[in-house]
């Protein structure tokens, strides 16, 4: 079989391509929001208890979804996942009100789950530490696409046919990616058309510990991991915020109509596109420039990264909805640089083994956060208004970054030698 020259790359764009679907699946409920609302009569407390069944079981269930990704494998795993979120998925088409409409939201948390630790656990088997950064911040790019692309894509279906097909359709992308993936996947070291050469660079630059199963323990007393794990909690509210509570907002408070709100929707998530990619950049400038270790170079980016949240903050100051789109922008831009760093230190924290569990378990951190201010949300919206609860999203970020630069900060001069990163505390 012909071997490919820069395999690597293109298993990438693979997985890429699955956090796209995977974004696609979950936000048609944000973008259908106004929609739903006025057909299946939610308010806006219960549209909150919709949203929050997600998080909840999609909290509760990544470690498991990371940890059971780790034990039988990335090549079925994933897959199987795959396919379980994209039928959960088009099942939101037989929902009657907003108690069904929580319980298939309930079972797409379940699935949906595996997607970012697999992603993670894809840049860790076939990136050497120093390229981890670039893949991760490519790979995470694929959540911001997803987003960027549902709202035209999904209001054109449901304006066209119902809101019905919309869930049905884009629930039908994730099966097809489940399909591709068991045609396409193997690990590097089982894949035929992967050069000897690419995979003797990729080994070369990552650390060589015996094949061993994965272990709840070795991320849960890790003191690295609770501090990722904290800011995971801290971060996670303002993606959650604009994948599921900018459509609401924007037609209730700014008063833009559904198709106006198309026009301009992926904007923010443009923005997070950039922020992904140059977080990946970032890492490897600083080692250069600055000289920088791997993890220090990491967290600058993420300093970065939580001073640019200012952007929701002044929310309340945008005279037009213009204004208070390109604002959204600058704190998706800003989010998904530190969310990209945040995964890069997982790699660089744990051993391969136990990659997946430990992003999985920091994801149901980030998801009980994003839940928790979900709910705050849906009781003080109406009350005190969107914008006081925006500001909240910038402490939250710059509290984050003061975490992880306390414990996980490395404060004797390093030279940029990449070193062991699954080493104990």
């Amino acid at each position: 079989m012909k071997k490919i020259r820069g395999l690597r790359w293109q298993i990438l764009a693979l997985i890429m391509l699955g956090t796209v679907i995977n974004y696609i699946d979950r936000n048609t409920l944000g973008v259908l929001a106004p929609q739903l609302k006025e057909q299946l009569n939610f308010t806006t407390e219960q549209y909150s208890f919709v949203v929050s069944a997600f998080q909840l079981c999609y909290s509760l269930m990544q470690p498991v979804a990371g940890f059971i990704t780790d034990w039988v494998g990335l090549k079925f795993g994933y897959a199987m996942f795959a396919l379980l979120w994209g039928t959960a998925a088009a099942l939101h088409a037989f929902a009657g009100g907003w108690q069904s409409m929580a319980f298939f939201r309930g079972l797409l948390g379940v699935s949906e789950a595996a997607a970012m630790p697999a992603g993670v656990k894809t840049s860790t088997l076939w990136f050497p530490a120093k390229e981890r950064s670039i893949a991760t911040g490519w790979f995470n790019t694929g959540s911001s696409i997803g987003a960027m692309i549902t709202p035209p894509l999904v209001i054109w279906i449901s304006v066209t046919w119902s809101w019905q097909v919309a869930f049905v359709i884009t629930g039908l992308l994730g099966v097809l990616l489940s399909v591709l993936w068991m045609l396409l996947y193997r690990n590097p070291e089982n894949h035929p058309r992967l050069t000897p050469e690419e995979h003797a660079y990729i080994l070369d630059g990552q650390e060589h510990a015996p094949t061993a199963k994965p272990s709840f323990k070795d991320v849960l007393t890790k003191r690295k991991f609770w501090a990722i794990a904290a800011a995971r909690f801290l971060t996670e509210p303002a993606w959650q915020t604009f994948s599921f509570w900018i459509p609401l907002y924007m037609v209730t408070t700014r008063g833009m109509d559904i198709k106006q709100f198309a026009l301009f929707a992926w904007l923010p998530f443009l923005f997070g596109d950039l922020g992904c990619i140059l977080s990946g950049y970032l890492s490897p400038f600083f080692v250069k420039r600055f000289r920088m270790s791997l993890v220090n170079s990491r967290i600058a980016g993420i300093g970065i990264g939580a001073v640019c949240m200012v952007g929701p903050a002044l929310i309340s100051f945008a005279v037009s909805p213009i204004a208070a789109i390109f604002l959204f922008s600058l704190g998706a831009f800003a989010h998904q640089m530190l969310s990209s760093l945040l995964y890069a230190l997982v790699t660089d924290t744990f051993e391969k083994k136990d990659v997946a569990t430990a992003t999985g378990f920091g994801g149901m951190a980030g998801y009980m956060g994003g839940m928790i201010f979900s709910l705050i949300i849906g009781q003080l919206a109406t009350t005190i208004g969107y914008e006081p609860l925006f500001v909240c999203l910038t402490v939250f970020d710059l509290t984050a970054f003061l975490i992880i630069w306390l414990v996980l900060g490395q404060r004797k001069a390093k030279t940029p030698v990449l070193m062991n990163a699954a080493a104990a505390d």
